[in-house]
């Protein structure tokens, strides 16, 4: 098996499969989870991929022996819900599910991509350098976070980060996220109310700094988001945890305004408030350092905030949602 992706009927796990699709390559092995949902495994329908394994099935396989080691392992697989609150489930799935891969995969010459994310950054405090020396004093604000910033710090203190790759992915959106439910993005979320009554829901803010609308986020597209891991995926020689970002926050107006541009609405928008569960856990603005990607060699380009939406509303939203 030459790669092998967990997660690969995920969001950025499908569309890592797609691009290696694309330029000819079908002998992958796709790890996921799907508990009988059609809308994951739709992700997978378009795919061409050698064969399919359940997590926990693929797990045992690793640990028993029963899987070859392929060239490269894309890691996307994990609980990406912001609002777990079940932190042995994460410490398991997400944390130890990563160790155990990268420990088989660097005893096996296995070149290991995996996903970090921005959400180790926390309130953004401390900014957003993907500097190394600055990860330990990071402080996530939800066990996700946790979970990720967990094995940032392990492979960190054993050295494991300089014969690895991990990628703190910001706000992700694109096609392949319907199966997401609650943590889609907000285009997801509300093209269909923005296509048929002409409007749009946005969290007012609670922070005097921030008019409504104007918190921010690095948005990036899903397409941009897969070349670049597998742009890592195939450059075994840059090593460490790097962001994965557009390098420019766009505000929550900015978006809405994409997506009503995308259908040719005129835009309105309403102001509702933040539930009482993201009070206090809530990021009001990330944007990613790029430079040291850059400086590793990754030439790849990220399309506009307004370029990606009209792409995912034109080839996804309106032939699916």
């Amino acid at each position: 098996m030459k790669t092998i992706v967990t997660g690969g009927a995920g969001l950025i796990g499908s569309n890592i499969v797609r691009l290696l699709n694309a330029r000819g390559e079908a002998d992958v092995l796709v790890v996921d989870h799907l508990r009988g949902d059609p809308l994951k495994k739709r992700n997978l329908d378009s795919l061409r991929y050698a064969e399919y394994l359940e997590r926990d099935a693929f797990r045992a396989a690793v640990k028993a022996g029963g899987i070859e080691p392929p060239a490269v392992l894309y890691h996307l697989g994990a609980c990406s819900s912001t609002t777990e609150t079940d932190e042995a489930f994460l410490d398991d799935n997400n944390t130890g599910y990563t160790r155990e891969l990268c420990e088989w995969c660097l005893a096996n010459g296995t070149r290991f991509v995996y996903a970090s994310s921005a959400a180790t950054y926390g309130d953004g405090s401390l900014g957003y350098s993907d500097d190394e020396a600055g990860i330990p004093a990071l402080k996530p604000l939800n066990l996700y976070g946790w979970s990720k910033q967990k094995f940032d710090l392990w492979s960190l203190s054993t050295g494991a980060s300089k014969k690895i790759a991990g990628l703190k992915y910001f706000n992700v959106f694109g096609p392949g996220e319907d199966h997401k439910g609650e943590m889609r993005s907000v285009v997801a979320k509300q093209y269909a109310t923005v296509r048929d009554e002409g409007r749009i829901a946005l969290f007012k803010s609670d922070r005097p700094d921030y008019a409504d609308g104007c918190q921010d986020r690095d948005f990036v597209y899903v397409k941009d988001a897969a070349a670049v891991t597998v742009w890592l995926g195939d450059h075994p020689e840059v090593n460490g945890i790097f962001n994965c970002g557009t390098g420019r926050a766009r505000t929550w107006l900015d978006l809405a305004n994409a997506l009503f541009a995308a259908l040719g609405k005129e835009p309105r928008i309403d102001f509702v408030d933040m539930p009482a569960k993201l009070k206090g856990k809530y990021q009001y603005h990330t944007e990613a350092e790029m430079g040291k990607l850059r400086a590793a060699g990754c030439d790849v380009p990220f399309r506009p905030l307004e370029d990606a939406v009209k792409d995912y509303v034109e080839t996804h939203l309106s032939r699916f949602a």
